[in-house]
């Protein structure tokens, strides 16, 4: 019996993965939400604010000889906050009851502050709603409108003029000298920068009642100006040009430094890099400071209770004769003892009220967008600019046979401006022609200015009549007009 040979037999290679192991949980540790209102910290804020009105009432009317609605308010608030810790500590350690009073205190406070912003809107609305219904309040001047006058006749027409025609001219003389100056401390820097944002950053703070005597002593005093709203504009203008200087200097700085630099490397100036790249690329945000401005100009009252002087007759002429503004007007007219004076004095303040909210609505509104972002409107028109462009420089082609001679170092006088402004959009488009033919290649702008660098598109295969007589091979590519023959045969770069 012949027993058959043993083969032996090889087992496939098998990779053996092994199980994840789980890391432990730490003992005693558990997950804190702090961005999350849990059903406690509402049984708790709710008990504390329970428990701290009756014990305060009960303090107050039953055990101590306490009165007062301030004391009663003081002394409830310094019992919540108390309670309020001891049923937060129950659950919690020290560090999340110090997070738990902290953040009762700031909301508590921001509570506060809407509160009383809400009430003086509210009680003003109120209290003109008298005088806000009738028409002629709007179109109507005071000049034959007594204390004892109904409602139904005289109105705030000549304050309303005032107030537009004193802010006008504050603001033609605040909003360029504001731009300028922030431009000058964002693109100049020095130690005369850095004083003259010294010197603004303190004029911030500057009193109103300065600027109006400082106006009234230089313009009314020493130069014999009268009391007007040419005055009046002067010192608004005094207290609006720190806040749009220091709004603007802060949105420039914004401005991505990237912008700059590319702009610089295609040889622009700093000025023309000022004027084409930050001002339009920061818009929003200078916009928003203008208007930052003319809200705080508005509301100003005791300039203009220096400068402007008071009347009740309309007057448009701004460098003579008192001017009045709503401000002013709605001091003046609260003073008089009369419901129907009081009822016009506090319409002035409503409609001075309703003005300055819309104003810091339209700011908040525009200030929204960052610098550079463009509204649907302002991108069709730079999408519909674009094009065109792109269309002109891709039909812009070399004419004629090329023409050899001395470099060409700059463009003619005409026309040098438009090019300069155009020439950066047309080298961010290329246009293609039809089937087989040539592609238009941007070049970098200072070919676009000069007239060099561009490409003539011609079919494949096509010849000029020239290239044919002098022999030349067919080429797609014209001569640069710019560039002498002689001085690219002796270049050793030429013949790579």
């Amino acid at each position: 019996m012949t027993a058959a040979p043993e083969t032996e037999t090889r087992a496939r290679p098998r990779t053996t993965i092994p199980p994840a192991v789980r890391a432990a949980a730490p003992g005693g540790e558990r997950r804190r939400s702090v961005a999350q209102l849990r059903a406690t910290d509402v049984y708790a804020m709710s008990g504390a604010a329970a428990a701290a009105l009756a014990l305060t009432w009960l303090l107050f009317a039953r055990l101590l000889p306490f009165n007062g609605a301030v004391g009663f308010v003081v002394v409830a608030y310094a019992l919540f906050l108390g309670l309020y810790a001891l049923l937060v500590s129950f659950d919690e350690d020290g560090p999340a009851v110090a997070d738990r009073i902290a953040a009762a205190v700031v909301r508590s406070l921001g509570a506060v502050l809407l509160s009383v912003l809400v009430f003086v809107v509210s009680y003003t609305l109120w209290e003109g709603r008298k005088a806000l219904p009738h028409l002629n309040f709007f179109t109507e001047d005071m000049r034959l409108a007594g204390p004892l006058e109904p409602l139904s006749t005289g109105g705030i027409k000549h304050a309303i003029a005032g107030t537009l025609i004193e802010i006008t001219i504050a603001l033609i003389i605040t909003v360029p000298a504001g731009l300028v100056c922030a431009v000058f401390l964002n693109e100049v820097p020095g130690r005369f920068a850095r004083f003259v944002r010294t010197i603004v950053e303190a004029m911030t703070a500057l009193p109103s009642i300065v600027a109006g005597l400082f106006i009234y002593a230089t313009v009314i005093l020493t130069l014999g100006f009268p009391e007007s709203g040419f005055a009046a504009g002067l010192a608004l203008s005094v207290m609006m040009l720190p806040i749009i200087i220091r709004a603007s200097d802060v949105v420039i700085r914004l401005v991505p430094g990237t912008l700059r630099e590319a702009a610089y490397a295609m040889g622009t100036s700093r000025w023309r890099t000022v004027w084409h790249v930050v001002l339009p690329t920061a818009r929003s945000g200078l916009a928003t400071a203008v208007i930052l401005g003319t809200a705080r100009g508005i509301g100003e009252t005791s300039p203009v209770l220096i400068t402007a002087g008071f009347g009740a007759e309309f007057n448009a002429n701004a460098f003579s004769d008192p001017m009045v503004s709503l401000p002013l007007a709605a001091l003046k007219l609260v003073e008089s003892p009369e419901p129907n004076m009081i009822a016009r004095g506090f319409g002035a303040a409503a409609t001075l009220l309703v003005v300055v909210l819309a104003l810091f609505v339209v700011a908040r509104s525009i200030g929204g967008r960052g610098p550079g972002q463009l509204t649907r409107r302002q991108q069709h028109r730079r999408v519909v600019a674009s094009r065109k462009d792109a269309r002109r420089f891709s039909t812009r082609t070399h004419q004629g046979p090329p023409e050899v001679g001395p470099d060409v170092t700059s463009p003619p006088a005409a026309g040098r401006l438009a090019r300069m402004l155009r020439a950066p959009l047309g080298v961010l488009f290329v246009r293609r022609g039809p089937v087989g033919a040539g592609r238009a290649v941007p070049r970098a702008p200072y070919g676009a200015l000069y007239g060099a660098g561009r490409r003539e598109v011609r079919p494949s295969g096509e010849r000029r009549a020239s290239d044919d007589r002098a022999g030349a091979p067919a080429t797609r590519s014209a001569v640069r007009p710019g560039i002498s023959l002689r001085k690219s045969a002796q270049d050793p770069r030429s013949s790579s």
